[in-house]
């Protein structure tokens, strides 16, 4: 049987020792106070690109907290009530998320940016109490009726002039009292790890019917007490963050970096690329697209050199390249098992070609990843998706070593990611403390071996208690003995890392992190009579991509109206760019035209393939799409869609 536990190495037992003070400690907002206390004068976060730019060390932070959490209470806030909390990254975020938590309320989060539906959703669903949101124009974009108003305590808006019946940030702050911030305050929070909710976060939203995801303190101090095993910065390090701090896993590791006194910084994806080697991040949590922007802007900057300095830098990227498999190989730090004469052959070629591999990480990389990342990026952790081999190899030849994770919304969210000590590619590394992963089979869940592919159940201390008010979601993916089910395919390595090798469910995570419900999507283009049959693909690509099944007879005559005149069968068509261009226009119409539609939900390209039937085993007997093997019969015209 596979099943992988925390096997704890010397380095982690170093790293959690170092962090005895936060063992006891029951709420999360119970950090403030004891960083206060010890590292007062650090700068705690900055957010310069911010509407009205702010800047605090760690004890401005912790006493803004008390104020803000004496506000609410003075507004009526109290224990086990929620309150919605629609806004972007800024210390007001963070400043009234923990203050929430200091009343032992929850709140219920969500970007200012998603689909004003969604958020109606989410304030009716989790029965908000009370309202925090970034502006005035989401104030107005939300337009919630007077019955809506009624049953809100308080409307604070963080940033701008408020309308008539919210506060603002100034006005709410006069509300509360400043209390002195003490090492008594951060005594009262050593007790048992509390049940109590904290925060209300949702699966996807306008592309499939949402779910809220109740997390508690426990859930979430299971990750500022165990994420030290990935990274251990030091106190004072640069963080940059980029992601939503909404999001699971911006917002966990956001916690675990302030709990480690670090400075972290708050950029935008406009503003990375020039933040990156001003700030000179330590560490950062992102997600594959970013580094595949850092990788491209580097092949851009290279094509503007001279011709003798491209040739340079490309022979040593190569030799640095070939230099950094082979020693991965002679350590067998691979997925697949090798031969003792293959690692013999893969140390001689190390050997080789070490010299010029160290000369280039003595001259040349040091300034390249100073104009890329800063220079002194140590812990560059990934998740929401699989970062591409290219990409994981590039940064491991300028000697960075890409640590990529894994988790979930429901699993708050980190449950396991690769170490620096045993940084397997292709792997999402080994289960985090008091974790478990085991592998069972997709029909009849008994447990399968190493290295056998099954479904990936997961039980740890970080993993949620179930759906909000929805048993029948809950017990879907939630047994007796608290297996979670993630609906993703792996499998195990005898060390305990995990390979995800697919999903058996059927969201779509972009490189971006943004997950991606398919089937309601493909019901508004099955609108289309130019279409028989759908299916959207995309996994961990930037964009969704589409396999259209065409009415031959329709779509003929639609192209001849548009002035395109096709064979007498579509099949000698079907690699014509320009209908596949006007395909795609036509489709992205109809998702732009659906209500609640994102950005996110609009296709990169199309490509025409058969048809999805019983006979050819791609449908079921019920007429489901098998979608492994539709993907698997038209991987070439997928990876035909994104190759473009």
């Amino acid at each position: 049987m596979a099943k992988a536990i925390w096997r704890p190495h010397p380095k982690e037992n170093e790293a959690l020792a170092q962090r005895e003070n936060y063992q006891k400690i029951g709420r999360v907002d119970q950090i403030w106070p004891y960083l206060a206390a010890r590292y007062g004068s650090f700068t705690a976060v900055d957010a310069p690109h911010a509407t009205q730019p702010e800047r605090y060390t760690y004890l401005e932070l912790s006493r803004k907290i008390e104020i803000a959490a004496e506000a609410f209470k003075t507004l009526g806030i109290q224990k086990g009530e929620v309150v919605g909390l629609f806004a972007e990254n800024s210390p007001r975020w963070l400043i009234t998320d923990q203050a929430i938590m200091r009343l032992d309320a929850a709140n219920a989060v969500r970007g200012a940016s998603a689909p004003v539906e969604e958020l109606r959703y989410i304030l009716q669903d989790s029965g908000c109490t009370a309202l925090v949101i970034q502006n005035a124009e989401l104030w107005k974009k939300l337009a919630l009726n007077e019955k809506e108003i009624n049953q809100l305590k308080l409307i604070l808006q963080l940033e701008g002039a408020p309308s008539n019946g919210v506060i603002s940030w100034e006005e709410f702050l006069a509300k509360g009292s400043q209390d002195k911030t003490s090492d008594a305050a951060f005594e009262r929070g050593l007790e048992t790890a509390s049940s109590v909710i904290a925060t209300f976060l949702y699966t996807s939203g306008t592309t499939g019917k949402p779910k809220g995801v109740p997390l508690s303190h426990s859930n979430l101090l299971h990750q500022i007490k165990s994420l030290a095993c990935i990274a251990h910065p030091p106190a004072g390090a640069p963080v940059l963050s980029v992601l939503p701090i909404w999001h699971a896993y911006e917002r966990s590791a956001e916690y675990y970096f302030f709990s480690c006194a670090c400075t972290q910084t708050y950029t935008t994806i406009k503003n990375l690329k020039h933040d990156l080697p001003r700030v000179k991040p330590v560490v950062m949590v992102t997600v594959p697209r970013l580094w595949e922007a850092v990788r491209a802007g580097f092949y851009e900057a290279l094509k503007k050199m001279p011709k003798s300095r491209q040739r340079l830098l490309k022979f040593a990227l190569s030799n640095s390249k070939a230099q950094t498999q082979s020693w991965r190989t002679t350590r067998a730090l691979l997925i697949n098992p090798v031969k003792p004469q293959k690692r013999l052959l893969a140390l001689l070629e190390s050997i080789v070609r070490w010299p010029i591999h160290s000369l280039s990480s003595f001259l040349i990389w040091p300034k390249v990843l100073t104009q890329l990342c800063g220079g002194r990026l140590r812990f560059p952790i990934n998740g929401g998706g699989a970062i591409a081999p290219h990409v994981d190899a590039f940064f491991e030849s300028l000697g960075v070593e890409m640590l990529v994770g894994y988790g979930l919304t429901e699993t708050s969210p980190v449950v396991g990611c690769r170490r620096p000590w045993n940084n397997i590619r292709g792997t999402s590394g080994p289960p985090l403390p008091d974790t478990e992963f085991q592998i069972v089979d997709i029909e009849s869940k008994s447990p399968l071996g190493y290295r056998q592919k099954g479904r990936v159940l997961v039980k740890g201390p970080q993993v949620m208690n179930g759906y909000h008010c929805k048993p029948e979601a809950t017990n879907k993916v939630l047994d007796k003995q608290g297996w979670f089910d993630t609906g993703d395919l792996g499998m195990l390595l005898p060390d305990g890392s995990l390979v995800l090798t697919g999903r058996a469910k059927d969201t779509i995570v972009l490189s971006n992190g943004e997950n991606i419900e398919p089937a309601p999507l493909e019901e508004t283009l099955l609108a289309s009579p130019l279409i028989e049959q759908i299916m959207l693909v995309g996994q961990d690509k930037r964009q969704l991509g589409a396999l259209v099944v065409a009415d031959v007879h329709r779509m003929t005559l639609w192209a001849k109206q548009k002035g395109l005149v096709l064979e007498n069968d579509l099949e000698a068509s079907m690699a014509d760019t320009k209908l596949r261009q006007m395909i795609k226009g036509e489709l992205n119409a109809l998702l732009a035209n659906r209500k609640g539609s994102r950005k996110d939900e609009r296709l990169m390209g199309v490509a025409l393939v058969e048809a999805f039937t019983i006979e050819n085993g791609l449908l079921t007997q019920t007429l489901k799409q098998r979608r492994d093997r539709i993907s698997e019969r038209d991987q070439s015209a997928i990876e035909d869609i994104f190759s473009k």
